[in-house]
């Protein structure tokens, strides 16, 4: 699939400040970047690095004075998914997990696993295999949290989201994460520009992984799963925020899209997945 995304902040600051920035996508093996542009206006001091692995990518800007910023960000970028049948999947214990997902089986600043084991256990210890388990925690969180713009902050985690049973795109997966650790299925944070999303905004879902792959649920089942645009991965929203403000800038304005341009376009979803006993995964 071949993806127009953009992404536009406007700031109003009011003294020194400094910004860590995820706006710009990733490669990955399936995700490439035919070409982008990240404008920054009035030109300030910036820095481009790389976390996590090397794969994150991070724009560091730093204001003096009282002002205007304004940051924006174009790409156009081409994802690969793998659909694959659930039976075909092998169920890997932790004793036999690749090195690369046993990180993500630990608790963290927003996933707090730990906490949530015995419920997590009450709920979902019926489930057997990895998938299972991912599904029923993805379907449970969509049937029994309420998505409400603006129910919560930047402190909200997991234990936050079980308790008040509401929240946005992030809370969601810091709650599926958190579950899927308590149940010893490794799972990780992703941000995302979303195709058809509505309305338009900056995206999160969560991935858990199961045979050497890692695979994408979407607990507000509010884009196609095929519409995902990769910004960044981690533990939680602390290794992938799209943005994060060291002083007291304001926010004035944010304009998010992600456009296919390919005519044939068919939206993946839970419902059709479920329908073909199925899996997705982000290349």
């Amino acid at each position: 699939m071949n993806f127009h995304v953009s992404s536009e902040l406007d700031y109003t600051l009011k003294g020194p400040a400094a910004f860590l920035f995820s706006l710009r996508c990733i490669e990955t093996g399936g995700q490439q970047i035919a070409a982008e542009s990240l404008v920054i206006d009035p030109q300030v001091a910036s820095e481009e690095f790389s976390l996590v692995g090397g794969m994150n990518r991070f724009s560091r800007i730093k204001t003096l004075n009282p002002g205007l910023l304004k940051i924006s960000y174009h790409a156009d970028v081409s994802t690969s998914t793998r659909i694959v049948p659930v039976q075909s999947l092998n169920v890997d214990g932790p004793g036999n997990l690749s090195p690369e997902a046993i990180p993500f089986l630990f608790p963290s600043r927003y996933c707090q696993s730990d906490r949530l084991r015995q419920q997590a256990q009450d709920m979902f210890g019926h489930l057997n295999t990895p998938y299972d388990i991912a599904s029923g925690i993805s379907d449970w969180i969509f049937e029994h949290t309420a998505y409400v713009s603006g129910s919560s902050g930047e402190t909200s985690s997991a234990v936050d989201t079980l308790e008040q049973r509401q929240g946005v795109c992030r809370d969601f997966a810091h709650l599926g994460i958190a579950l899927c650790r308590s149940m010893s299925v490794p799972a990780r944070y992703a941000t995302c520009y979303a195709h058809q999303l509505n309305p338009p905004d900056f995206h999160a879902c969560f991935e858990v992984f199961i045979d050497g792959w890692w695979y994408v649920f979407d607990p507000t089942r509010l884009a196609p799963l095929n519409g995902l645009v990769r910004i960044a991965t981690g533990r939680d929203a602390a290794d992938a925020a799209v943005c994060t403000i060291f002083g007291n800038p304001e926010l004035t304005r944010s304009s998010v899209s992600c456009d296919c341009s390919d005519m044939n376009f068919i939206p993946v979803t839970r419902d059709s997945l479920a329908e073909r006993h199925e899996l997705i995964a982000l290349l």
